[in-house]
């Protein structure tokens, strides 16, 4: 982790100290709340809950210290998506999605932007500089792809992006704002699910944008008042303790994947192993310069879908489930969510369990399969 990482996390933890009164709670207060006295002329106070929550100003204090931009809380991932598709665009633009990113960012613009009058187009991450962005008015990257993990340039994207007059976003959710910084590299936009790691303990939806221009964070911020696309207070207060810990998690989860990566590559039942730690991998040396730590996300087949469920269930530290991020580690046979890959595809997604206890288990269940 950077120096400035490492400062980062150390100032998170104590973000509410200058707002404190003599015998305030040092934990985050939840507040409930749909209404609030309001008498008179409110303006610039908290008036109705559709509008705004002091447990999602807490919230958004910590993401935007995280992202170093002014961040919009959502409740899930694909709301904060929806919000820059519906809050940005209008009829007659163009926009171009990874083919093989999240597919359900793709079904909400296949599904709902053409109905708009909104074009949509897809091409591969791993190739996404190939043919320009002529005509884009919004270009969406996910960088490491998931569930692949393949790789695309985000700085060259964004030269090129903006060559062209376009906007560029990107998906972070499978990195973190410690494993890796799009703004910094010239996106204008970062979306992410902060259901995953951010938050860590598998219990809220939640997802976030963040951008360093205010028009956009306008955009987004009318979006969610007008649409309800709020995020629930309790849901906010449980991010906010999650991204406490966050840097401690990430940090474990980081190393412990590097390792396990490592080993899984010289094993026979193992094929079309993907991680961008491994010096093999062909997003290595690129994710070398623009990561910060190569994630906690392991991909590769296994020879059937047999072979990949009996795998999965028969690892008695794996827990079978859908998502990412938590403090247990988690793997699905992505075939079975919609994701173009082969039947025996497994997306592995490392924990916070003791790297050496971890790997007994994997290898204990890999073994059963034979090469």
């Amino acid at each position: 982790m950077t120096d400035n990482a490492q400062a980062r996390a150390a100032h998170l933890i104590h973000l509410r100290r200058s707002g404190y009164s003599l015998g305030d709670p040092v934990a985050l207060p939840l507040t409930m709340a749909a209404t609030y006295h309001s008498p008179g002329d409110a303006t610039g106070y908290n008036q109705y809950g559709r509008f705004s929550n002091p447990t999602w100003d807490a919230v958004e204090k910590v993401l935007a210290h995280l992202e170093d931009a002014p961040c919009v809380a959502f409740p899930s991932g694909m709301a904060a998506i929806a919000s820059i598709f519906f809050g940005l665009l209008k009829t007659g633009d163009r926009v171009l999605l990874p083919s093989d990113g999240y597919h359900t960012t793709r079904g909400l613009a296949d599904r709902f932007l053409g109905k708009l009058g909104i074009g949509v187009d897809v091409r591969p991450t791993a190739s996404f500089l190939d043919g320009g962005f002529a005509g884009y008015r919004l270009v969406f990257v996910e960088s490491p792809s998931n569930p692949v993990l393949d790789i695309c340039d985000i700085a060259a994207v964004a030269h090129a992006v903006h060559a062209a007059s376009g906007i560029l976003a990107v998906d972070n959710t499978t990195m973190t704002p410690y494993g890796q910084r799009p703004l910094d590299l010239g996106a204008d936009i970062v979306v992410a699910a902060d259901t995953k790691a951010p938050n860590g303990h598998s219990d809220a939806l939640f997802g976030h944008v963040a951008s360093r221009n205010a028009d956009t964070i306008t955009a987004v911020m009318d979006w969610r008042e007008t649409s309800g696309s709020i995020p629930s207070p309790f849901d906010a207060w449980l991010v906010h303790r999650g991204l406490e810990t966050l840097e401690v998690r990430f940090d474990r989860m980081c190393s412990s994947a590097e390792l396990i990566a490592g080993r899984l590559k010289d094993h026979p039942a193992v094929h079309g192993l993907r991680f961008p730690g491994l010096e093999g991998d062909p997003s290595h040396n690129l994710a070398r310069i623009q990561m910060q730590r190569f994630g906690f996300l392991i991909s590769f087949s296994l020879a059937s879908a047999e072979q990949a469920d009996d795998f999965i269930a028969g690892c008695e530290l794996i827990q079978p489930a859908t998502s990412f991020g938590g403090v247990h580690t988690s793997a699905e046979r992505r075939a079975c969510r919609g994701d173009a890959v082969g039947p025996g595809f497994v997306r592995l997604a490392i924990g916070c369990e003791p790297a050496e206890e971890l790997w007994t288990a994997i290898k204990a269940s890999l073994d059963r399969l034979g090469g």
